[in-house]
């Protein structure tokens, strides 16, 4: 008796594959809990990434506490407050929108992806601001640097932005009028501005702890982003929704790391 060929793997398993179940799973929860199990093993290298900064900053934190605490003075906390508040709120925004997939709610999937972009946007807006403040605020604080100088101490002003160094404007003109001693002062000058110091160092570490934050937060802003023109176009049902909750974990542990930075960096005075 004749008998009609099945398609692939549907042999395997009674019907045709969709995306809810690749071909080489058994059953749509295994493929879930695969998708799950990789996405948990990404998070924990990210989180080993973030701990080496976390680390220098504790080191850092114990040697200079006083320089530390002076220098966090120097940050925007009312805005880093406002971008706290608005993670914390686009993590409810993601949360519903796996709700909404598991649920197969088209509408309001869309509805809570699209807010979850604009805080994201928010976010880096505001954080865009606070470094225009830092770079466009050189002379941020003076402190007297004797160590600099020969044992002389001078009111210096010193920058905010990591190698941008100290100035010295009075001391240069001064050491320019001199002649050849001036020269030689002049010059003890200007490679002062290549030396760092403690609080150069915070805003090391909070250029690139909050640098990388934000370079994940665009990763997460584009992934959001492609996640809503595929439910725009109807690929998550109440049956297949793992790539929102993929999606939801990596944006989530975007959130936690802020709740980790605002403290350590914002709170410290």
């Amino acid at each position: 008796m004749a008998t009609t060929a099945k398609p692939h793997g549907e042999a395997a398993h009674g019907h045709a594959h969709g995306l809810e179940l690749r071909h080489h799973f058994e059953t749509p929860a295994q493929q879930k809990e695969a998708a799950t199990l990789g996405m948990w093993a990404f998070l924990v290298t990210e989180i080993m990434l973030f701990g080496g900064i976390f680390m220098a900053y504790t080191v850092y934190r114990w040697a200079f506490p006083d320089i530390w605490a002076a220098a966090a003075h120097h940050l925007n906390t009312p805005l880093g407050t406002v971008n706290t508040v608005v993670l914390l709120v686009s993590s409810l925004t993601v949360a519903l929108a796996v709700n909404a997939a598991e649920e197969g709610r088209r509408g309001r999937l869309l509805q809570m992806l699209g807010v979850t972009l604009v805080l994201g946007f928010a976010f880096l807006g505001i954080k865009a601001y606070e470094y225009s403040e830092k770079f466009a605020h050189c002379a941020g604080y003076s402190t007297p640097i004797a160590w600099i100088t020969g044992g002389e101490q001078h009111e210096v002003h010193e920058c905010l932005v990591p190698g941008q160094g100290f100035l010295f404007p009075a001391e240069e003109q001064a050491a320019a009028a001199e002649g050849a001693a001036g020269e030689h002062a002049a010059t003890q000058g200007t490679a002062a501005r290549g030396l760092g110091s403690p609080h150069q160092l915070f805003f090391f570490l909070y250029f690139v702890a909050t640098g990388l934050h934000a370079v994940h937060m665009i990763i997460g802003i584009t992934i959001v982003a492609i996640l809503t023109f595929l439910a725009w176009r109807g690929v998550f049902t109440a049956t297949y929704s793992t790539p929102i909750e993929i999606g939801g974990l990596y944006w989530h542990l975007i959130d936690i790391i802020w709740v980790f930075l605002f403290p350590l960096f914002y709170l410290v005075h």
